[in-house]
């Protein structure tokens, strides 16, 4: 009698699942919720699902958490946990370990090294919507090989968000001018890339501030450290900072390897922010997520990626001889465009040739100083380098 209760439960549920595609027009999707921990009251967590739910009927929001008191919006399941971290990031595990849920938006969890979170938000000056990748976890643990995955992360998610050539431009945060002429190698080499450029009057694909507001790119690569700043900024300028309003929250997982779409949320983020994260998800989830990131590994992979971080891990573990400088004279120009993780390299590389020059840092950035004669040799040797 209990395998045939069973044997209909299954059927029921297969033809409710029927049903729900038929009249959404989209698969149906089971979403967890770490509904607990945060700043805000709680009802922030349920008022959140009601408004995802109504939105995707084929969305189904799973609490997470201690039940709460008051009315859980219909449609809403519930995974009773105790209120410790502990204890809810166990019952997310579980759920998704036994297939309960097949997606989850958490305020917390620990991402291994090399899985990362790309965030999404909506740039003030014209409304854009613009993917920030990363904004929590890291790819990797040297900065320029963290950069670079961060690129093609970011470009993952990018398109199973629908994207198909979604447009990219990395922050000018340290490392980033390495990172920018990596990726145009892997371009030159095969891997389909579209650079976007700056709002700014000398345009690339270097990013500043202005080009955040106005969502310059569809993809904005940067460290994590700097995007998880960005995300609050960006999230709660309206109100102050003390409640996330606006955004799609700090993004799902990515990582080589790596098969589950978890979402991360702050414990500072609304209704809104968390209603937009539950659909964020649920669109990772029916994209199939690592499906797509492994393919764009694949494509980078075959356009040089593992031979550009090796070039970078290279180049980090083998800090280059001290030189002696030559003899000084009046520095009265300047060259941009050298990264500042670069720049004493760069200077030392100047020196071995008789050349005089100074590393400082600019208005826009750092420089190399140096005699307005010496101004085109040393062009030329630094474009030899590599560090132009």
């Amino acid at each position: 009698m209990a395998s045939q209760d069973n044997k209909r439960a299954i059927l029921g549920k297969a033809l409710e699942d029927l049903v729900t595609r038929a009249r959404s027009g989209r698969e149906p999707c089971r979403i967890g919720l770490m509904a607990a921990g945060g700043e805000h009251s709680d009802t922030e967590f349920l008022s959140a699902a009601a408004t995802a739910m109504k939105e995707d009927a084929s969305l189904t929001v799973v609490g997470v958490g201690p039940r709460p008191a008051g009315l859980i919006p219909a449609g809403m399941d519930w995974i009773e946990t105790g209120c410790d971290g502990g204890e809810l990031a166990a019952g997310m595990e579980k759920a998704m370990e036994e297939g309960r849920i097949q997606g989850a938006v958490a305020l917390h969890y620990p991402f291994p090294l090399g899985v990362t979170t790309v965030g999404r938000i909506l740039t003030p000056a014209l409304g854009k919507a613009m993917f920030v990748a990363c904004t929590t976890g890291m790819s990797a643990s040297q900065r320029q090989q963290a950069l670079l995955r961060n690129a093609v992360l970011g470009m993952a998610v990018a398109k199973a968000m629908g994207l198909t050539s979604p447009s990219l431009g990395v922050l000018n945060v340290d490392a980033a001018p390495q990172v920018l002429r990596a990726l145009n190698r892997m371009a030159e080499r095969g891997y389909e890339l579209r650079f976007g450029q700056s709002v700014r009057g000398d345009g690339g694909s270097l990013l500043r501030g202005n080009d955040l507001l106005r969502g310059a790119v569809d993809v904005c690569v940067m460290d994590t450290l700097t995007g998880n700043v960005l995300m609050k900024l960006f999230g709660a300028f309206t109100s102050g900072g003390a409640y996330e309003t606006t955004g799609w929250g700090y993004g799902p997982s990515v990582g080589e390897g790596w098969n589950r779409v978890v979402s991360i949320i702050s414990r500072a983020s609304g209704a809104p922010v968390i209603a937009n994260a539950l659909a964020y998800t649920a669109a990772a989830v029916r994209s199939n997520l690592p499906a797509v990131v492994a393919e764009e590994l694949r494509r980078a992979k075959a356009a040089g990626l593992d031979e550009e971080l090796a070039a970078f891990e290279k180049a980090g573990a083998t800090p280059m001889a001290e030189v002696q400088a030559p003899p000084a004279e009046p520095t009265d120009e300047e060259i941009h465009g050298v990264d500042v993780l670069d720049l004493e390299q760069a200077v030392c590389c100047l020196w071995k040739e008789k050349i005089y020059a100074e590393a400082a840092m600019g208005c826009t950035g750092p420089v190399v100083k140096l005699a307005a004669a010496n101004l085109e040799k040393a062009r030329e040797i630094l474009t030899a380098a590599g560090y132009m």
